[in-house]
């Protein structure tokens, strides 16, 4: 299977609780819910393309816990993300849960990236990855994210947890598609190119 990850981040790059004020208090910040402003048909749509597209999915303890604690409830089986979630292995990356007890879902245990890596190899199409910041910064620094699908919001927060930190690996990426929702949200693919590549302005 292929490792996407889908993920909304503002203008100065943070990820840090896009869908509310409560969703992620951690380290003061107070700005949680910023994405929620520029929802829109555009944005349904291409979230429930990727949707449709997953056979597992891969989270880590926020993000499973919030689901955890909607989605079940969402049993209309027409809904095209709810029967996805609701339906499809969901692997959850935490050092804290003792158990994991939305249906379908199994706890990772010892090396997430080793896990990973063979949850790549088995047969399917999309392990998709949404949210899970603290899950996604190990797995690009293990170069296993083959696609990154961006929601880019016209916002600037000022500080929170950003999905590209300091210090992370360099990488060049591809850009494959990218289109702009009427809310002025910029939606584009990245999949992974290779080491990054510079050069130079100087004269000969």
């Amino acid at each position: 299977m292929r490792l996407t990850a889908t993920t909304f981040v503002t203008l100065d790059g943070v990820m840090q609780a896009p869908g509310g004020p409560d969703e992620d208090r951690s380290g003061g910040f107070e700005h949680g819910g910023w994405s929620v402003p520029y929802a829109d048909e555009e944005f349904g749509r291409h979230v429930v393309t990727w949707f449709e597209q997953a056979d597992a999915f891969l989270l880590g303890r926020r993000t499973y816990e919030i689901f955890a604690g909607y989605w079940p409830k969402m049993t209309d089986p027409a809904d095209p993300i709810a029967s996805r979630l609701n339906g499809l292995p969901k692997y959850v990356a935490s050092r804290t849960l003792a158990s994991a007890d939305w249906e379908g879902a199994t706890l990772i245990e010892g090396d997430v990236v080793a896990a990973v890596r063979r949850l790549k190899e088995q047969p399917g199409r999309e392990l998709q990855v949404h949210g899970s910041g603290e899950l996604l910064q190990t797995l690009m620094e293990a170069d296993l994210v083959d696609e990154h699908r961006l929601f880019l919001y016209p916002v600037l927060t000022g500080r929170g947890r950003r999905l590209f930190r300091e210090a992370g690996p360099a990488r060049s990426l591809k850009l494959e598609t990218s289109e702009v929702s009427p809310s002025g949200v910029i939606v584009s693919v990245y999949t992974r190119k290779g080491p990054l590549v510079t050069g130079s302005f100087e004269a000969p």
